[in-house]
């Protein structure tokens, strides 16, 4: 009885979830004429089949990064998969909830279901934002290069292609120049640098925050222990990009259209504006991703605005929201309530600071 009521309650929490979902997803809808009742047209008229893969592939997405992390913590003692996999959904569910507010809620998370060190844990975020800044620059890198023009004016197409190829090269040499430089930090360690920082790190203002980054850049470098781990957490990042973009691939063409048109270079296009415009996300709206999706499918690519709108809308759902399905129901049998995520977040933020 106590197992179907738990199952039930659970249930409860995956609706609510869906509910919550929809009624934020309502206030990202700002285009004149477009309305919730024309996105749900669009999406009727999807591909179901295309959207459902979709879904499955995000959730594919957080198992690698589950890998990936379950990589950098082998160094800190036994770790399994599946714990790990449950806590980055409720983690990045809390992102969804609270916006990057929420971001240091999921290192939490894992160090008391692994029972591991905070600090530690943090170190291992730190890395995995690093390998995840380093591939968008190389996807946006990559898409630039690739970049073809959907306009109209053959002049302007010219243009544009140019600006995006200039661009994508300065891309590649700045991922090149990063490379080089966290080659160099984990050779030769982080005293020199340290020493390096002790100024601008006992100082205030932007100083010291451009020290705490390079400084937990570079500590985060030297979780990283033999060729091997670096080879395996090279795979799944890899791996976890690749599935994103195809979900980005599959999103586009399941509306058909000229959206069925867009091949691979035109949604890693859109996919490195995407991770551009999340960087402003808001609490439960995601802020910039969903207008910079938009603009990549407008303005760039030449689609309409109506039905690069409802895509836009389908990929934040699917691409951010869509873990909360499982990840809520995972924070509440957790006991976490969202008063208790938001102290949290901020407890950590001021350790962090201090």
């Amino acid at each position: 009885m106590r197992s179907s009521s738990r199952k039930l309650l659970i249930v409860l929490l995956g609706l609510l979830v869906l509910g919550l979902v929809v009624y934020f997803s309502r206030g990202i809808i700002h285009l004149q004429g477009f309305s919730g009742a024309k996105l749900l047209h669009a999406v009727r008229n999807a591909n179901p089949y295309l959207l459902i893969l979709s879904i499955a592939a995000i959730y594919c997405c957080y198992a690698l990064r589950a890998l990936r992390w379950k990589v950098f913590q082998g160094n800190l003692g036994p770790s399994s998969f599946w714990p790990i996999y449950s806590m980055t959904l409720a983690g990045f569910s809390a992102v969804f909830l609270l916006g990057r507010a929420g971001e240091p809620v999921r290192p939490v998370l894992l160090a008391r279901k692994e029972r591991l060190p905070v600090a530690d844990m943090f170190g291992i975020y730190v890395l995995e934002r690093l390998f995840d800044l380093a591939s968008m620059a190389v996807i946006a890198a990559i898409g630039l290069l690739l970049f073809k023009s959907h306009a109209r004016v053959g002049e302007q197409a010219g243009t544009l292609e140019a600006a995006a190829k200039t661009a994508g090269t300065a891309f590649s040499a700045a991922v090149l120049v990063a490379i080089g430089f966290l080659v160099y930090l984990r050779l030769h360690g982080t005293a020199l640098l340290e020493r390096s920082l002790q100024g601008w790190k006992a100082s205030h203002g932007w100083r010291a925050i451009v020290a705490r980054i390079l400084l937990g850049l570079a500590r985060g470098v030297q979780a990283i222990r033999s060729f091997g781990e670096l080879a395996l957490a090279l795979f799944y990042s890899t791996a976890h990009w690749f599935l994103v973009l195809l979900v980005y691939l599959w999103v586009s063409h399941a509306f058909g259209g000229a959206l069925g048109t867009i091949n691979t270079g035109d949604a890693m296009l859109v996919l490195a504006f995407t991770l551009a415009g999340s960087a402003v996300q808001l609490p439960g709206v995601g802020g910039g991703a969903q207008v910079a999706t938009f603009l990549a499918y407008t303005a760039i690519l030449g689609i309409e605005k109506e039905p690069a709108m409802a895509a836009a809308i389908v990929l934040w759902l699917i691409s951010f929201a869509a873990c909360s399905l499982a990840g809520v129901p995972l924070l509440f049998r957790e006991g976490f309530s969202l008063g208790k995520l938001r102290e949290m977040a901020q407890h950590e933020k001021q350790e962090l600071e201090s």
